[in-house]
């Protein structure tokens, strides 16, 4: 038994690993890689699997950069089970359709534009269609927090909470070959603890080898309170300038933080009455997914359910699903605080809002997420001078600011503390593999839990295996 890495290996996006038993090979994660368009283009259309060697997918959470490429496995011949929690499946059910449809639009305005400037460059062809995208939704089976499920006479698996997004899991595998028995723990992207709607991260027993992020690997978030002021004096000084504040977020979880942020701001009175919209139909839909899984809610945010104070709306917030409507605010020079999917500017509604704003000074982007290598979401966060915006460099002159309190991934101390208890529960955790993060933060991490008595982790490059 082993397990290959062949995505998310010193680098945050494209999660995607192998886990090889005498049963068949597990799948845990299959997502699209993200970063420069062309090079993402060219490795997502290629999948670096064999595809009749899989004999089932495990989903940690519905995150594109975990879940966007299930499509292509399904429209490569897969035909097995996709395990995830029920809220996962409700969630992928419209996200890996609203990806499909994102890259058919995005494909007809690059196609359009190449054609306007008679540019010498082949057409852009989709990833997958939203056909792939409803066979991929048809094979997933819902598994509940806590219950174990065989994927094979040998093999089961049981998901635990990983307080990262709504129905994001652990994944716990547990492998019996040849007499011998090991639990693997998978923690996808691991949450924050004492972060408003979601529970706290979860904690296996008797993990013998843990597979566990690293994307804040060097670094601490700071506290709930300040990352409400921060966002509060963003709001405020871009609304003196009478400028609009452009939020990119991704549409799952990070939006209804933010909603849920400035939800508690306006009643306090902290910010002034300035209209809110989330322009995304996706966001929408995942808003509604939500209201549909307190099951998956800490004991605060179930309260403001059952007193029917939902977290999710206010007098000023308008949720935008036409695209008529998205023109218009695009076009709209009146201040308002926009908050537009896709969180790391790649695709999607943000870019025309960023195209519309970047280069007037009175305008604020506010980035509330990690923002992956050769991605806009990276160069603005560099406050780059210039940015290239649906192909056109642009000059900016819009002010960027980062607010990295907001992110659902847990920091230094989180993973330090999260691989710790693992150990406590167990006592003979054998390895620990560092995966989704960038080198740097790694060799941080990896340095951070060698001091506290760990064995040197292993940071597995793309295609490497770590064998039991």
């Amino acid at each position: 038994m082993d397990i290959k890495f062949v995505g998310a290996a010193q680098t945050v996006t494209g999660s995607m690993h192998l886990v090889r038993t005498k049963a068949g090979c597990i799948l845990l994660d299959c997502g699209l890689y993200q970063g420069h368009r062309r090079e993402s283009y060219e490795r997502n259309k290629h999948l670096p699997l064999e595809v009749k060697e899989i004999v089932a997918v495990i989903l940690s959470h519905a995150h594109i950069d975990h879940s966007g490429a299930i499509p292509m496995l399904v429209k490569n011949g897969y035909r097995g089970p996709i395990y995830s929690t029920p809220a996962t499946r409700d969630l992928a059910a419209v996200m890996l359709r609203d990806a499909a449809a994102i890259q058919e639009q995005d494909a007809r305005y690059l196609n359009r534009q190449a054609e306007k400037e008679h540019l010498d460059c082949d057409a852009i062809v989709p990833l997958y269609s939203d056909e792939d995208a409803l066979r991929a939704i048809a094979l997933f089976h819902s598994v509940p927090y806590g219950f174990k499920t065989y994927l094979s006479p040998h093999v089961s698996l049981t998901f635990l909470d990983a307080g990262h997004v709504l129905g994001s899991a652990i994944t716990v595998l547990d492998v019996e070959e040849d007499g011998k028995k090991q639990r693997i723990a998978f923690t996808g992207d691991l949450g924050r603890v004492n972060m408003p709607i979601l529970e706290d991260p979860q904690v296996p027993e008797g993990v013998d080898v843990l597979i566990t992020e690293s994307t804040y690997g060097d670094r601490l978030h700071d506290d709930i309170a300040k990352m409400d002021e921060d966002l509060a004096q963003v709001i405020h000084r871009t609304f003196e300038r009478g400028g609009k504040v452009v939020i990119p977020s991704f549409a799952l979880e990070r939006a209804q933080e933010i909603v849920f942020a400035l939800k508690g701001l306006q009643a306090k009175g902290r910010i002034p009455k300035v209209p809110v919209y989330v322009d995304s139909p996706l966001t929408v839909k995942i808003t509604d997914i939500f209201k549909l899984h307190p099951e998956c809610y800490d004991a605060e945010t179930r309260a403001m359910l059952q007193g029917r104070n939902s977290p999710f709306e206010f007098p000023d917030l308008d949720y935008i699903e036409s695209m008529d409507e998205s023109k218009a605010l695009s076009a709209s020079g009146k201040p308002a605080v926009i908050i537009a999917a896709s969180g790391m500017c790649e695709a999607g509604r943000v870019l025309h809002h960023l195209k519309a704003i970047i280069e007037n000074e009175r305008n604020t982007v506010c980035i509330v997420g990690y923002q992956a290598q050769h991605t806009l979401g990276r160069r603005l966060v560099e406050k780059r001078a210039r940015v290239k915006i649906f192909g056109v460099e642009r000059d900016r002159r819009a002010e960027v600011v980062v607010l990295n309190g907001f992110s659902a991934h847990a920091d230094q101390r989180d993973l330090l503390a999260y691989a710790a208890s693992c150990r406590d529960k167990n006592g003979t955790m054998q390895r620990i593999a560092l995966v989704h993060g960038d080198p740097a933060p790694q060799k941080v991490l990896s340095d951070k839990l060698v001091e506290r008595g760990f064995e040197r982790p292993f940071v597995p490059a793309q295609g490497d295996v770590l064998e039991l």
